[in-house]
């Protein structure tokens, strides 16, 4: 019983920190967005796309060594975040142009595809891209060997 208390307790503390990590991310997010959108007048599927590769960089980067402690291979985990987004940036791209196109606010549409990436990609990144690799990073360091990539695990 304690030890599941435990894991349930990591895991909220696992998502407290994805949640504030992405917030780090969403503001670099809206402010190349409102950049890109107010002061150089680009196109909202431009600014969206441009503003969203840079938060997904931020964001995956530092929820990697932060939030998931994960020493799997980059390259491998990468590659799956990327497919992730193969999928959800041309929907989420088409479906935020329609609904800019149809009168809806610019920064609405932001906002909504904003909430939709945090949810999706938590649950795809903790249970698909990290499942069997989180916290192996930390574990590597307290058995006295520095962390490094592994190229089997994932």
């Amino acid at each position: 019983m304690k030890r599941r208390c435990a894991m349930a307790n990591k895991e909220v503390i696992r998502a407290v920190k994805f949640t504030l990590l992405s917030i780090s991310a969403g503001v670099i997010q809206i402010g190349l967005f409102t950049l890109m959108n107010e002061l150089l007048n680009v196109d909202y599927w431009v600014s969206y796309i441009t503003s969203l590769v840079a938060s997904i960089l931020w964001n995956f980067t530092i929820n990697r060594k932060v939030t998931f402690k994960a020493a799997n291979n980059v390259a491998l985990a990468m590659l799956l975040v990327f497919l992730f987004y193969v999928v959800f940036t041309p929907v989420s791209t088409i479906l935020g142009n329609l609904a800019e196109n149809s009168g809806v606010n610019e920064y609405i549409v932001l906002a909504v595809t904003m909430i939709a990436n945090f949810v999706l990609e938590y649950l795809y990144t903790r249970f698909f891209v990290y499942r069997n690799s989180c916290d192996t990073a930390v574990k590597k360091e307290t058995d006295n060997e520095p962390a490094k990539e592994s190229e089997n695990s994932n």
